[in-house]
C-alpha cells in the first residue's frame, strides 16, 4: 500500500510493521506542525552558504533538529547570554573552524542570527567583535519576530 504524508515528506510503501510505524510518526509531526519556521537574520543565510559544503550540510542538520525542538550534538549554549537560548554550531573543517549562531527564544521561530569562520588562533572563545554582531542581531530577531507574529493575526 502506498502512504503519502502531507507535503510529501513521506512516501513508502507499506512493507512491514516497522515502515508502518514511521510513517504514522511522521504524519503526527506533520499534523501537528512542531516543525518551526527558519529565519535568517542579516547577511548569516548567505555567510553560511559560503562554507565548504561539508560544513553546511552539517550546520544544516542541526539547525534542522532545532526547528524539530532538538538539541544537536554540535551545539552548545553560546557564553554570555544567560541560559540556553542562544545556541552555537561549531564544525571543524581542514584545520578550519566555522560556526552558526542561532536563538530559540521564540515560540514559532528558529533565528539564525550569525554565521562565521572563526580566524583567532588563541583560544576557544569568541571574538568581541562577533559577540558584538550576535547581540544587534538578537535586537533585529526580536523586532523581526514581533513584526511576523502581528501578520499571522
Amino acid at each position: 500500500m502506498l502512504q503519502t504524508i502531507e507535503g510529501g515528506e513521506c512516501i513508502r510503501f507499506r512493507k512491514d510493521w516497522n515502515l508502518y510505524v514511521k510513517c504514522a510518526i511522521c504524519q503526527i509531526r506533520h499534523e501537528r506542525d512542531c516543525v518551526k519556521e527558519l529565519g535568517w537574520i542579516g547577511s548569516a543565510k548567505s555567510d553560511l552558504l559560503s562554507f565548504p559544503g561539508d560544513v553546511v550540510r552539517k550546520i544544516g542538520h542541526a539547525l534542522y533538529v532545532a526547528q524539530e525542538g532538538g538539541k544537536h550534538g554540535s551545539v552548545k549554549p553560546l557564553k554570555g547570554f544567560g541560559g540556553a537560548s542562544v545556541l552555537e554550531v561549531i564544525e571543524d573543517h581542514d584545520g578550519d573552524t566555522f560556526r552558526a549562531v542561532y536563538t530559540v527564544r521564540f515560540a514559532e521561530v528558529v533565528y539564525v542570527v550569525h554565521a562565521f569562520q572563526k580566524k583567532a588562533k588563541r583560544g576557544i572563545a569568541t571574538p568581541r567583535q562577533e559577540i558584538e554582531k550576535i547581540r544587534q542581531r538578537l535586537k533585529q530577531a526580536e523586532e523581526e519576530y514581533a513584526k511576523w507574529v502581528a501578520a499571522k493575526k
